[in-house]
């Protein structure tokens, strides 16, 4: 025979695994303020009298965004203070379009800062060419060193605009 208890258990069990089954994520948005990893997009853009997207097209379809137009050539960006240290970039532009973001200071100073400086500065420098902008994702563990390096390059960005 089986204890009360166990046959509870069980019932129980089975709801939870029910309920688990029928959970459904929610859609990702296409445009928001973060990413699926829940971080915070930096550098998100407000929308202007004068922003670059294209109206709606009458047919229903969704808004495109312009892919901003950048002048060739090397820009610096200032350097950003932050509460780990320094963190000033470089683009370079080549036809119009970000070929290459090199970090010209980035926090130091202690081992624990150095070793979230080299692991962060190059995934940060990858995710600015993917994105083509400063809209990078927040990288746990450097969330300073994250904000620094976005205010940089979009200020480096907004130097190197057509």
């Amino acid at each position: 025979m089986i204890p009360k208890r166990a046959i509870s258990a069980l019932i129980a069990t089975a709801f939870a695994l029910a309920l688990l089954f029928s959970f459904k994520t929610p859609a990702t948005p296409a445009l928001g303020g973060s990413t699926t990893s829940g971080t915070a997009i930096v550098g998100q853009p407000t929308p202007s009298a004068d922003s670059k997207t294209a109206a709606p097209a009458a047919t229903g379809t969704p808004a495109t965004v312009a892919t901003p137009a950048y002048v060739d050539g090397t820009v610096t960006g200032p350097v950003v203070s932050t509460r780990y240290g320094d963190i000033q970039v470089q683009v370079t532009i080549s036809g119009g379009v970000l070929t290459d973001v090199a970090a010209l200071q980035l926090p130091s100073g202690d081992g624990r800062t150095d070793r979230i400086s080299s692991a962060a500065g190059p995934m940060l420098r990858e995710e600015a060419l993917t994105a083509q902008s400063a809209q990078i994702d927040l990288l746990s563990g450097a969330t300073y060193t994250s904000r620094g390096y976005a205010a940089s390059l979009q200020a480096a960005l907004d130097q190197a605009a057509a």
